[in-house]
């Protein structure tokens, strides 16, 4: 890539400077790997264009699902292990998730289960300082020390969760259990929603602890390099191969599975209906195909139709609208192995389909959850809307 000026060396990556656009910048990762904040420090060759892979993809999946982050491009090319990134003002702080008890909270509460599930989702601050071994922090002390504002925290809670839920369901299709996630957050300096959070920085397999088969032994992550009582150069070798194993799968994480919903009318008197749900689809980024077929009318029809819609796409279901007597749903529903819907409220049948299509896709896995959010958090919105004092009277 064509950059600038080095502005920042860190453990594991280099920022530098994106010519005429100061609102860009470009990272670059190295080979480096290290452990005890610094006091280990290998190189492993093929290490930064691992990091860089495994990155781009995390992030293209997370930007794909619809949650902020500064990626925008590169990152998996042969670019020099670099990435074109959203300029932030970093936030100093680590925020952790752990949906399996592991690593620091063991030692810290030696009660817990090593290997229990956590239940609802942990998330954790620590506060980034290498010389004090970046300790735990409070949502408290965050908010006295100007850190983050309490709105701030809010966010990046949610955020954290939704991300280690998204990435949780992707590893869980590779039948490897997601034990906790480190991500970070800045704020984005200028352009389009400038003062914005964004997730930033890096997820890498740094970034976490994976477990295959939910076997820790199995372990594809920082902490074999971590657990090492020396290094020889055959152990870097096991790490680089854990690394390559993990960005190669991350690199099937990033995409949307081909699917089609197919919207039956019994007449044409359901063409609004018809037409809210298909607007309330693309919400997802599903597609849709409209028909029209009576059950009582054309049943001959209907079985035709559903025949060549079964044969023309391998992910389908099907959302019947019209009647009162459900003849048209149970029609279709006799006539295909595939899914089937009904109902007169468009934001639900579509919520419904996306939760169907969901089951093994990841992309509408993490936009479902993202439109359940923030529909939660509107209504919460509302009711603190609702409940605000009243303003002080203007004074003469």
């Amino acid at each position: 890539m064509n950059k600038g000026i080095e502005i920042a060396r860190g453990k594991t990556k280099v920022l530098y400077e994106q010519p005429g656009q100061p609102d860009v910048l470009v990272t670059a990762q190295t080979d480096s790997i290290s452990a005890g904040d610094g006091a280990r420090r290998n190189e492993i060759s093929g290490k930064g264009r691992l990091a860089a892979q495994t990155t781009a993809r995390v992030f293209r999946l997370l930007n794909l699902c619809g949650l902020p982050t500064h990626y925008m491009s590169g990152g998996e090319d042969d670019d020099n292990n670099e990435m074109l990134v959203r300029r932030c003002n970093m936030i100093p702080l680590e925020v952790v998730t752990r949906g399996v008890a592991a690593g620091s909270l063991i030692k810290r509460n030696p009660s817990l289960q090593r290997g229990a599930l956590i239940v609802p989702r942990m998330v954790e601050f620590f506060f980034k300082d290498d010389a004090n071994h970046d300790p735990l922090i409070s949502i408290e002390e965050i908010i006295s020390r100007n850190i983050a504002t309490p709105v701030e925290v809010g966010i990046m809670t949610e955020i954290a969760r939704l991300t280690f839920e998204i990435l949780a369901h992707a590893w869980r299709k590779r039948d490897t259990l997601l034990v906790d996630l480190k991500i970070e957050f800045g704020r984005l300096t200028g352009g389009e929603n400038k003062g914005n959070l964004v997730i930033a920085d890096v997820i890498d397999n740094d970034s976490w602890r994976i477990w295959p088969q939910g076997r820790e032994e199995l372990m594809l992550d920082k902490q074999l390099y971590r657990n090492l009582e020396s290094v020889k150069p055959e152990d870097l070798e096991r790490v680089k191969n854990a690394y390559e194993a993990v960005a190669e799968q991350v690199g099937t994480f990033p995409q949307m599975r081909p699917g089609m919903v197919a919207i039956v009318t019994e007449g044409p008197e359901y063409d609004e209906a018809a037409k809210r749900i298909v607007q309330a689809l693309q919400s997802f980024g599903l597609p849709s195909v409209r028909r029209v077929a009576s059950a009582l009318r054309t049943p001959g029809y209907v079985l035709q139709m559903v025949q060549q819609l079964d044969t023309s796409f391998p992910r389908l279901l099907y959302i019947a609208l019209g009647g009162t007597d459900g003849a048209l749903r149970g029609m279709i529903e006799n006539a295909t192995a595939s899914p089937v819907f009904d109902g007169a409220e468009p934001e639900s049948i579509a919520l419904r389909a996306a939760k169907a299509f969901a089951l093994d896709d990841t992309v509408l896995f993490g936009r479902t959850l993202l439109v359940q959010t923030n529909a939660r958090t509107a209504i919460l919105q509302a009711d603190a809307s609702v409940n605000a004092p009243p303003p002080n009277p203007t004074l003469a």
